[in-house]
């Protein structure tokens, strides 16, 4: 560890290298790791446990004032009303864990006073670290990071994660891919909300997309986004995100080309726009239908009308949000939105 860096981010990544060293000696006999479900697909293991304990400790022994956000144990340790919050996940990515698919990685976040200061983002497989401190730029093994300075959306490779959830909205997400996918050059879905967001900083992607988030999956990644120059909000631009559920990311003039794309699906878009997605859902499964009735020579010829009927107009780009600009952007980049009030935490 730096003696250039601020304490609490050393303490942090302390917590991290540890909590990865479980990780890692788990990895080497993953079938034995026992596992266990929240819900579909929501799974959860003994490592888990083990990391999210291990960061606790680490934490509260440096820090036994502080508060706990996690996401196996919630608030359950540390002080309840400090204004330091600690948010932790202590695998992001546990499905990939479990099936020995190598993108996973420890996220830790301090906020303090409802603002994220500090970040770690820590991937034990390839030992690679990103760190951030607000004011103080973003970075991955000491080197300095930045956003990816391309300019056009058709040259950008974008990651995004799928929904997996009882209830999560698929065919909202069908649409969402089929407006982002042909103007860009590659979608990409790695399993990992805070290391793609990390990707983000590093440039290594050009942006990020998804919904259906919790603060512990993002509050790391936003501070490294925003530190090495980008922009992060929910799918309207707005810089309100961590509690929302909804994350989008990216370089500055990026951002506002995919606020144009995914304004329309927010939860937080126009009545006017959420109509139009309607529309486009439900033109879609009419045009499917007469698909099924080809199977059956004695369909009738006039049961095809209904598929051309041509989708909706896409609705006008939603603005983005421009608020003061963040300490560590690019002289003459967009502003990088001023996080939320996390009050409604």
């Amino acid at each position: 560890m730096s003696s250039n860096l601020h304490p609490m981010l050393n303490v942090a990544i302390k917590a991290a290298r540890a909590a990865g060293a479980i990780i890692n000696r788990a990895a080497l006999d993953v079938e034995a790791v026992r596992i266990s479900q929240k819900q579909i697909n929501d799974f959860v293991t003994e490592v888990d446990h083990a990391s999210e304990q291990v960061i606790i400790d680490t934490l509260l022994t440096a820090y036994p004032g502080h508060a706990i956000l996690a996401e196996e144990s919630g608030n359950e340790r540390g002080a309840r009303h400090s204004d330091y919050v600690w948010v932790i996940d202590p695998l992001d990515g546990t499905t990939n864990f479990i099936h020995g698919f190598p993108v996973y990685c420890v996220s830790i976040a301090l906020m303090v006073k409802d603002r994220v200061e500090h970040a770690v983002v820590y991937d034990p497989t390839r030992n690679d670290l990103f760190t951030a401190t607000r004011g103080r730029g973003a970075f991955v093994n000491d080197r300095r990071i930045r956003v990816s300075k391309r300019i056009r959306l058709a040259e950008c490779l974008l990651s995004t994660g799928f929904p997996f959830r009882p209830g999560d909205n698929f065919k909202t997400y069908q649409l969402m891919m089929a407006d982002v996918m042909p103007r860009t050059a590659g979608l990409r879905r790695p399993g990992a909300a805070a290391l793609d967001l990390a990707y983000v900083a590093a440039g290594f992607t050009d942006g990020f997309f998804e919904s259906g988030l919790s603060i512990w999956d993002v509050a790391a990644g936003s501070l490294l986004v925003t530190e090495a120059g980008g922009l992060v909000g929910n799918f309207t631009g707005e810089a309100d995100f961590l509690d929302q559920a909804e994350c989008l990311a990216a370089s500055p003039r990026i951002y506002g080309q995919m606020v144009g794309l995914l304004g329309k699906y927010s939860k937080f878009a126009g009545a006017g726009d959420k109509a139009a997605v309607r529309q486009a859902m439900t033109d879609e499964a009419g045009q499917a239908a007469p698909m099924a009735d080809t199977a059956d020579p004695t369909a009738e010829t006039g049961a095809e009308t209904d598929a051309e009927t041509a989708p909706a107009a896409a609705p006008a780009t939603p603005a983005v949000a421009t608020p003061d600009a963040e300490p560590g952007a690019e002289p003459g980049a967009e502003p990088t939105p001023a996080p939320k009030d996390p009050a409604a935490f």
